[in-house]
């Protein structure tokens, strides 16, 4: 098949596809690590308003896109950044989102789900206070725990604009922690995926801010399950890793070099928690259950092609990453149009999109390559690079 795209030189280049789609398959066994996907949520057109009015979603695509994720033993990070948290979904409509995934997952067998706790409904106005950020937080915290699911403490925007020394951050975290029902997932996201939260745990040192943020767990650490760290760089997260108390789990979120991280070496590896599992879930689940099996050679073949198509995905801007996951959920059929909320399908350029269609192909992620070339021409010619 053939199809004209924009290339990096300013010109239309013909293209011939040379994936092979890889089959759907269902998780038949536990895999050998827990393995999150962050989830994108599929907008509504049709009753979306201005970029300052609530959020439309399409609630049945969206749940229909968290089974096809728990059906290939992926767990559902919900309402997190991948699902436009804070860009464009907001907390009424995340606490929504949990409410819904929880009551139609309970079905299937298995199906893990833990949901991001934020203090993204304190307006900043009003957030004065570490006392005002600890109530936001107590608030979301209870809303997602009547619903039953696991919970992942979301960073704070609000706390990194309060907090005035790093005992602001020990202090917040150790009244919310004693708060939860059970023990949680610490998130620790880089500024380049929210560049909101520079100089997060209060230092824009990454070995200072590591040294908090360890102190935190290691003072709390009967009420953390494990800690999700997003800051693409490995030899970051591994040094993390090995200090970790007994018990507690590190969670890759390095959507650069999660299978290296994932499969580990002689003295640990990364559990996952990780967006870009949302774009190559067969992938993904294959690839874990070769690992559990020991198969690390078919371990090793089906993720590496993906590694480009996710730093691809997840390049600078990184936190604009969203457009290329939703883009390609809707050229592989999930979702009937390439629209998001608060506009964020307009965030990337033409030859962004050219080059997530070029790399999912050569993933094998296209799962139905006429359908992928039919929407991708589509695309193309709406944004004047049709031939």
């Amino acid at each position: 098949m053939h199809i004209v795209l924009p290339t990096s030189s300013g010109r239309l280049e013909p293209y011939t596809l040379q994936g092979q789609p890889l089959a759907v398959k269902p998780a038949t066994a536990p895999f050998s690590r827990i393995a999150y996907s962050a989830a994108h949520v599929v907008a509504d057109p049709l009753r979306s308003g201005e970029l300052n009015e609530p959020c439309a979603i399409d609630w049945t695509r969206t749940i229909e896109y968290r089974r096809y994720l728990i059906g290939q033993g992926l767990g559902i990070a919900e309402a997190m950044d991948t699902a436009q948290r804070g860009m464009g979904l907001t907390w009424e409509t995340a606490r929504e989102l949990v409410e819904r995934t929880m009551n139609e997952t309970r079905d299937l067998p298995g199906a893990l789900v833990a949901s991001g706790c934020g203090t993204d409904h304190l307006p900043a106005h009003l957030a004065t206070s570490c006392d005002d950020v600890i109530r936001a937080y107590a608030a979301q915290l209870d809303a997602i725990q009547r619903t039953g699911s696991r919970v992942i403490l979301m960073a704070s925007r609000a706390l990194a604009r309060v907090a005035r020394h790093r005992d602001d951050y020990a202090r917040v975290y150790r009244e919310v922690l004693a708060m939860c029902d059970q023990p949680v997932i610490l998130h620790w996201l880089g500024d380049m995926f929210d560049p909101e939260l520079k100089g997060y745990w209060g230092s824009d040192d990454l070995d200072e801010a590591a040294d908090v943020c360890l102190g935190i767990i290691a003072q709390n650490a009967h009420k953390i399950d494990g800690i999700k760290i997003s800051l693409l760089d490995d030899s970051k997260e591994i040094a993390f890793r090995r200090r970790l108390p007994d018990g507690v789990r590190m969670y890759t979120g390095d959507d650069f070099n999660y299978p290296a991280l994932i499969k580990g070496d002689e003295q640990g590896f990364s559990h996952a928690l990780l967006g870009i599992f949302d774009a190559i879930a067969p992938a993904a689940s294959q690839a874990l259950a070769a690992l559990a099996t020991g198969d690390v050679a078919r371990y090793d073949s089906l993720l590496a092609p993906t590694v480009a198509l996710s730093r691809h995905i997840f390049r600078t801007p990184t936190q604009y990453y969203k457009t290329g996951v939703v883009f390609l959920a809707y050229l592989n059929g999930f979702q009937p149009h390439f629209f998001m909320l608060g506009g964020h399908h307009g965030a990337r350029p033409p030859l962004y999109l050219a080059d997530v269609f070029r790399l999912a192909d050569s993933a094998n992620l296209l799962r139905d390559p006429e359908l992928a070339v039919e929407r991708m021409r589509l695309v193309m010619e709406t944004l004047g690079c049709g031939n």
